[in-house]
Formats: C-alpha cells, structure tokens, sequence
C-alpha cells in the first residue's frame, strides 16, 4: 500500500499516512493547512480520514487534541487504528486515543490526564464542565476535532463548547466532519447556520461524483460488480401492492385531517422511507395534544404499514404470516369498542389481499383450534420460498467452480466469501438455509435428517429450503395454537397485563454430528436473547393498552427471533462452533464463508481483517458498495468480485435509488449554497478598546428612571451539572452570563443569595409529582433560600399550553380531587407551598431572559455556599464526583431520601456495595426505617428472580 510521507512545518517529523488514493491525499492536505467543516459521501472512509490527521498531531508530541461527538463503536475503530499507525511508525511521541467518557471517573484524574497531553475522546457534558469549572483550561488544547457535526444545533453542548474553546483560544485549529449531507439541506440556509455555530468559515464538500473522487475510483483498480435483478412472485407483487395501497389511503387521510399544514414531502415515495412517520410527527409535534386520535392512530399505522413492507422482502413466508397475525390480533378492538377505534386500514379490501394472501403463501386449507404440529389432516402446506435463496445458491455453486478451476489464484485475497444483509435476523435465516438446503424433503417429512455425504459435490442436489420451512410450519402451527388463547383476550376492560402460555416444539434433531455441508463453514449473526428465547420459558408477555401490545407482539416476533433457539442449536444446520469438544479445528480461509450485517464504517475493518475475494450484496446499500470501490482501488494486488443481489420492481429497489437521489441532490444544494455564500467575519470582543468593554457591561435596560447598575463583572449564575443535559446553561452563556458548574443538593440554578430555582420540563414534571420528589425539593429549598422557585419550562417546537383544565366541582369534599391530571397535583402544591413563586416559560430562550431580569440589581451567589448547601456536617463537597447514573439508579430505590443519597454516596464505591450492606450499616449511616426500605428492595428482587425460574 503506497502511502504520502506528511510535513507540516519544520517542527513536525514526516508522518506516514495510510491514505493511498488521491481523492483522501487531498482531503488531508486540505484540514492541515486549514479549519473546515467537511462533508463526505457515505463510503468513503470518513473515520480513516479522521485517525490520520490525529495521527499526524499525536506523532508530533506535546500536543493537547479534543475529540468530541464519538460514540463507543467510533472510539473502538479510533482507537485501535491509531495504535496501529504508532506501531508501524515507531514514535516515541505517539500516545493513541485516551477515554474521558465515564461519570464515575474523579476530577483529580481527569485533570492528572490532561495535564499529560494526548489525544482525549471526551463526552460533551464532561467537557463542558470541565471547561467551564477551570478544570481544563481551553487556552493551553491544540485543537479539537468534531465528529457528526449534522447534529450540532444554535443549543447543543457541542457548539457550546466550540463558542468558549473559541472564544479562550484563538490559535487552535477546529476540525468538523459528517458523512450525512441530508440534514444541511433543510431550513434556511442550514449549511451557513452550521457553519457558525463551529465558528468556521469554509466548507469542504466531497461527494461521490466528485472528479478526484470518480478518477480513484473507476480507475484500473475498479471492482468487478455484477448486478442481478431478482424478479418477486405473484403472491409477493400482490402484498406489496396491497400494503403501497394502504399506505396511500392513510395519506390522504392524513391530508384531510390536518389542511393546515406544509404536506409537500407528504407522498408515497417519501412514505418507503425510515424518517417519514418521524418527518410528519415532527411537523405535528406543536399541535400534538390537540391533535385527534384518529390522526394519531393514522401516524402511527404508516410506521407499521412500512415496517410490513421491510419484513415482506426478509422475513420468510411462515414468519411473515407470524408476524400478520401478531398485527391483525393486537389490532383487534377492545369488548364493546365501535367501528371508529380501530386503524383505518383495516378495513380496506387491499388489507384482505394482504392476509389472505400471506396466508396462501404458506399454506392452503383451514386451520382448527385443536390443529398440532403433527396434526395436518386437511392442511395442504405451500412454504413459498424466497427468490433471493435459490439465486444466492447458484451464486455459491458459481463460485465453487471458480474456485475449482482456479486454485490458485495471483493476488492476495485469502478467498473467502462475505455476505452482507441488513440485520442479525436476516444472517441467521442465511445461515440456516445455506446449512440445510441440501437435506433432502423427503427426510423433513419423515423427522430424519441424516448428514449428506460430506464428499458430494453441491450440484448432486437440487438446493431446497423446504426442510427449514416445514420446520417452521410445525413451530407455526404449535405457536398458533397457543396465541389463540393469548389473543382471545387481549384489550381487555381492565387493561391489565396479561400471560398466556407458549410451548415451541422444534424438529427432531441430530446430536453429536458434524455439520452436513463440511465444504463451507457458516458463521454469522450474534447470540443475543431473543425472543422464542423468552418465549420457551413460559409465557408471551401482553400488555393493557394498544400501543403496548404491538410494541410486545412486535418484540416476540422480531425478525432475528423466529425460531426457538435450543431446537436450533440442536438441529442439523448447527453451528461446529457451539460444541468446541467434538469440533475443534481451525479453519481454513478459502473455506470460510462469513454472513455478516452492514455495520457503517465499522466494514472497513472488516474489508481489511477478512480479505474476501468474493462479496455478496444480499440487500443493496449505497455505503458499502463505494466502501468496496475504496477497497479494491487501494488494493491492486487484492481481486473482488461482487454479486449485488435486489428484488426488481420492489420498494427494496425504490428506496435504494431513492436514498442515492436525495444524497446526490443534498450534495447539488450544498454546492449550490456554498457558491452563493457570504464571507461571515466574527466580532472578537477580547481585543475592545477597555473603555468600551466597560460601556457595553452597562444596562441601559432599567425601565422607570431607575440608576444604571454599572457593573465591571458579568453576571454570575450557579448551574447543577445535571442541567448541562438542557440547552439552558447555553442559553445563558450566550446572554454573557458566567455559568459556574457545581454539584449542587438544594435546586438547580441560583441566581443570588436568595433566589433558587428548581427546573422542570413536563415530563419531568409529571415523574416529579408522581414519586413526590417535588414536594421534598420545594421543602429542601424553603429550608435555605428565601426566595425559591419553581421553573415549568415548555418545548420550543411545542404549544404553550397543557391539557384543558378538569372541571374539579363535582370532586370538591371527595379523595378523587387528588387525581391524575396535573393542574390537580400543582393545586396541592400551591397549597402546601404558599410561598413558593412558579415561572413559566415557554422554552429555554424565554427562560434565558427571565433569569436575567431576576438577577438585575441583586448580588452575586457565592458557588462554595451553594455547593455545601443541604450538606451536612463533616461532608465534603470536594470528595464528590461526577457520577450520575449511579446517584440515578440509588435516588429510585424507596427509602433513598436526598440526605440519604448523600450520605451512601460518600460512604460506598457502587451500586453494588449498597445492595450488599448489611443491616446494622445501613442503619447507623441513615435510620432504621430507610435502611429497612433498602433491604426489603433488594432482597425482594433477589427473591423474585429466584422464584421466576
């Protein structure tokens, strides 16, 4: 692999790079010599890019860089590349990539990392404390580099911390990336608004039909693609034709009940899409509590009449029925419900063509209440097997001939064969069709299933999937049995949850054998819980209200949890690997073929590790076929041949080109955008006039002939680091508040020495209510503050309204005043809390300038009294970390009061040790009657998860 040799100065060593092709080459040359935002097409080696320029920072030493945005998976890849960059470049300089990304790590660790230098992938709420408390100072970081930057919004953490990094250091370079060019194109001027909120200036956009980029990679080096088109059966064509028909139907629904509203991305072609029911949801969102539930319901049944389509393509036939009669039984209405309740789609004809349909691709005849899986007396099975199985076995068989006259092949490939689907659920149902469709049906019929001869070529028999499939049945017909009873009773008047059992029988297996197909070793999927897992323990699990029952049913019946698990183990498409004693042996590359899920950029890596000579494409996506042409084109001496396999005339086929023509013109209105782009210069107020810097802190804002509070200091605001998860601290930072992180007992903002706010969104607001936490909260701030307050903070994108008030006459002198409705509970709390002040806001920016109107003309609050506060005695603030979730989970145990939680907190490590305290522990540190209250929590849990089994 040829890679450029980097110099970026005199100071700076040369660095080898492992960028080989030109279009990568130019990408970095152009984020060393300048700040920029850029945007890739999907494929094209984005975190590659990113390793190498911190590779190029950490190889030249005393370097402090930031890396913001990472998720775990994106830390792993990071990582690992950048320990394998040291290791061929042999710098001492070189540290890798060091994780800030715990709460349960200690300040003191923190700032001893920092102080070292290295490149830190850091959480942006750690970050921003830090930042803000003078843990790390932004003035001595070298730079920071952002990833995901589509989702850096004016209030995120991230452009939050961009604004004080840039505002305390103006040397350091700024690096943003995204590989996801849809989001810049929506709203006015997205990529400019982005833009400035990372403080950058210039774009860097490079998509697929880029001129470096097509000349690196449909040069000599092009892979060798062969597209085949599978054509749907009938019975397919005429599902998928009834489902579009629904779908449109419930548009037009949707159309009629909401006029007022933009509906121009309101279409069929739109609807195929993941982020449709999210698009429409959101668009609905400020008028959601007024909206009808025929309108919701509607909303609702697009996100499952979409999902019906993607399980039409991959589920196979009996699994797909499986899943229709989940839909059609928690469908159903509740005893005495009308007409009007139940989804409008149900009642079209196109609806019957879909299960009726699915129905016959399975089997012909009537099925009783009494019918067994063994019981088949009028019962005809069909078991239509999907078009892509047999195409993937002449693939295979192609590929063993090629194989056979060629073994000897001039490149480096190890000659392994990869198949790429969607998901889990789809490798294991590759798996157990290529481990068993050479069995033939006459031993599915009669519950043998001896091993073919482990010599015989593949051709010798005809590829079948009808042993899968009558398994499948058997397993159906058991199943169905049982859910009968099960959904004979669902929505019930009492919405009470329900159980009924699940027995799963599973075929007659043969134990203690090796696999049938010896010549090629399956491995694929992952060993998750599923949910025939669930099920064979004893009951499938039905909740009250609607929502819940799909959302259950749903899960049972998720495409990678079809089969029961121990029968599948047992069976003869058993994989060597789950009985290391009888089949321990290594294996062979050119005998392995691997079915594996599309996994973003994590494939690289799998390209890199595997080496496969042949790729199979069983679903298209864009991302993975540019990720081969990168592939192929770094490698000359490494061939690929790579079948792409689609169902023709599909919404498969729609949505993929559908997906390439939105990326390609997000791609056209960036261009678009950054041609006509105003060159934005920022205002740097670090180097006023001091005159002038003086004049700007006075507020002229004093209405009534008031003096003017002519302060040198900005004002100062005391923030919980539990708010850092809103946009609100921001907020108040832009207004050019000094925000002061502290870990606070009592409120969560305080304002001056007398002012403290407590700060609920809705939801919040409503779980506060129910556990009563609220009431303590309001008690706890009477108790040291003489103005406290509660703050109701509303939703920018949502109405400023809650439900209509109850009409509480009829209640009066009754229990049932204290009801579920929320302007009941706040009432109680009016009542029990005279004093107690409510704001409400109608979102974070309101709030912003509520604060600074509280605080005009009132002293500063001291950060070290807040901090010690609702502490007591003996407690020190300091010796206090960051770790939240763990106070989270403790503050949900009954009996772990707010002083209590303190006090556990201080005294144990975990979680854990508190489960595992004795008695008379618990009793000296917080009284006997919440140390019983914690006892009793545990101990239950740990009974009840004994008596389960």
């Amino acid at each position: 692999m040829s890679a450029p040799d980097v110099t970026d100065g005199p100071a700076d060593p040369p660095v080898r790079l492992s960028l080989p092709l030109e279009f990568q080459q130019d990408i970095f040359h152009e984020l060393r010599a300048e700040d920029a935002l850029l945007v890739v097409a999907r494929g094209l080696g984005l975190l590659r890019l990113v390793t190498n320029l911190l590779h190029s920072y950490d190889a030249a030493g005393n370097n402090l860089i930031l890396l913001v945005g990472a998720d775990d998976r994106e830390n792993g890849w990071i990582g690992e590349a950048l320990a394998e960059h040291a290791a061929v470049s042999m710098s001492p300089k070189c540290r890798g990539l060091q994780l800030v990304n715990t709460d349960l790590m200690s300040v003191g660790t923190r700032e001893k990392m920092y102080t070292g230098g290295g490149i830190f992938s850091i959480t942006s709420r750690i970050l921003i404390v830090d930042f803000l408390s003078g843990l790390l100072d932004p003035a001595i970081v070298t730079g920071m580099v952002t990833l995901h930057a589509e989702r850096i919004g004016a209030t995120s953490l991230e452009a939050f911390i961009v604004r004080i990094f840039r505002q305390k250091n103006k040397n350091g370079f700024l690096k943003a990336f995204s590989d996801q060019p849809e989001p810049f194109t929506s709203g006015f001027q997205p990529l400019t608004t982005i833009l400035r909120n990372l403080f950058l200036r210039k774009p860097v956009l490079y998509p697929r039909f880029h001129v470096t980029v097509a000349k690196s990679l449909e040069g000599k080096r092009k892979a060798e693609v062969i597209e085949l088109e599978v054509p749907m059966t009938d019975a397919m064509r005429d599902i998928q034709n009834a489902v579009l028909e629904c779908v449109e139907v419930s548009i037009m629904e949707l159309k009629k009940a909401n006029t007022g509203i933009e509906m121009e991305d309101w279409t069929l072609d739109s609807a195929l899409h993941r982020s449709f029911d999210t698009i429409v949801r959101r668009q609905l969102d400020p008028v959601w509590h007024r909206t009808s539930f025929r309108t919701k319901q509607i909303v609702r049944d697009l996100s499952l009449l979409r999902t019906i389509l993607h399980s039409l393509l991959t589920f196979d036939a009996v699994s797909f029925n499986k899943y229709l009669d989940t839909v059609l039984a928690a469908s159903s209405p509740p005893p005495g419900s009308t007409r009007q309740s139940q989804s409008p789609w149900l009642f079209l004809d196109a609806a019957h063509t879909l299960f009726d349909t699915a129905k016959r691709r399975v089997y012909t005849g009537r099925l009783t209440e009494g019918t067994a899986a063994t019981d088949k007396d009028g019962l005809n099975p069909v078991l239509e097997e999907m078009p892509k199985w047999a195409l993937l076995a002449e693939i295979l068989e192609e590929i063993e001939r090629d194989v056979y006259f060629n073994p000897q092949p001039q490149d480096e490939s190890t000659g392994s064969i990869l198949i790429m689907c969607g998901d889990q659920g789809t490798c294991r149902q590759l798996r157990e069709f290529l481990q068993t469709m050479h069995v033939e049906d006459s031993e599915a019929a009669n519950g043998a299933a001896d091993g073919e001869d482990e010599d015989a070529l593949p051709d010798e028999k005809t590829p079948s999937a009808k042993f899968m499939l009558r398994r499948k049945l058997r397993n159906y017909l058991q199943w169905k049995r049982d859910f009968a009873r099960v959904s004979s009773n669902l929505f019930a008047e009492n919405n009470k949850a329900i159980n009924g059992t699940a027995s799963h029988s599973g075929g007659q297996a043969n134990r203690g054998r090796g696999p049938p197909n010896k010549r090629r070793r399956m491995r694929g999927g992952g060993n998750s819980m599923s949910g025939a897992q669930r099920a064979a323990n004893g009951s499938v699990h039905v909740a009250g209200d609607k929502d819940s029952h799909i959302q259950a049913l749903m899960q049972e019946l998720a495409p990678n949890e079809m089969d029961d698990a121990p029968a599948a183990k047992a069976d003869v498409g058993a994989d060597p690997l789950d009985d290391m004693d009888d089949y321990y042996e290594l294996y062979d590359m050119e005998d392995l073929v691997l079915v594996h899920p599309y996994d973003g950029d994590m494939d690289d890596h799998l390209l890199e590790e595997v080496k496969p000579r042949y790729v199979i494409m069983y679903e298209p996506d864009a991302a993975f076929i540019r990720r081969i042409e990168v592939y192929r084109s770094s490698h000359g001496s490494r061939q690929v041949r790579v079948y792409f396999m689609y169902y023709g005339g599909s919404v498969e086929e729609q949505r993929y080109l559908s997906a390439v023509r939105r990326e390609k013109d997000a791609f056209t209105k960036l261009i678009r955008e950054r041609g006509n782009m105003a060159l934005t210069f920022t205002h740097d107020t670090a180097n006023l006039d001091p005159q002038e810097s003086f004049l700007r802190t006075v507020n002229t804002r004093i209405a009534g002939g008031g003096r003017l509070a002519a302060t040198a200091e900005p004002p100062r605001v005391v923030v919980d680091v539990r708010e850092f998860r809103s946009s609100l601290p921001s907020l108040l930072h832009g207004r050019n508040m000094v925000v002061v992180p502290c870990m606070l007992t009592v409120g969560d903002y305080v304002l001056t020495p007398t002012i403290c706010i407590e700060r609920k969104s809705i939801k919040d607001l409503i779980s506060s209510f129910n556990d009563g936490r609220l009431f303590n909260q309001a008690e706890t701030m009477f108790q040291h503050y003489k103005s406290p307050m509660l703050l109701i903070e509303f939703d920018a994108q949502k109405a400023f309204t809650l439900e209509p008030f109850a009409d509480l006459s009829s209640a009066i002198g009754t229990s049932s005043i204290v009801g579920s409705d929320l302007q009941s509970k706040l009432v109680l709390l009016c009542l029990a809390f005279p004093k107690l002040r409510i704001i409400w806001s109608s979102s974070p920016y309101q709030t912003a300038e509520i604060f600074e109107e509280l605080k005009k003309q009132q002293d500063e609050p001291d950060p070290i009294k807040a901090v010690q506060i609702g502490l007591e005695a003996g407690d020190d603030p300091e010796s206090r970390t960051f770790s939240q979730i763990p106070q989270d989970m403790l503050r949900a145990v009954p009996g772990v009061t707010s002083k209590a939680l303190q006090r556990l907190v201080l005294e144990y490590e975990n979680v854990q040790a508190v489960a595992n305290a004795d008695d008379e522990e618990l009793n000296n540190l917080i009284g006997r009657e919440n140390a019983r209250q914690i006892r009793y929590f545990f101990d239950r849990s740990v009974w009840d998860e004994g008596g389960g089994d």
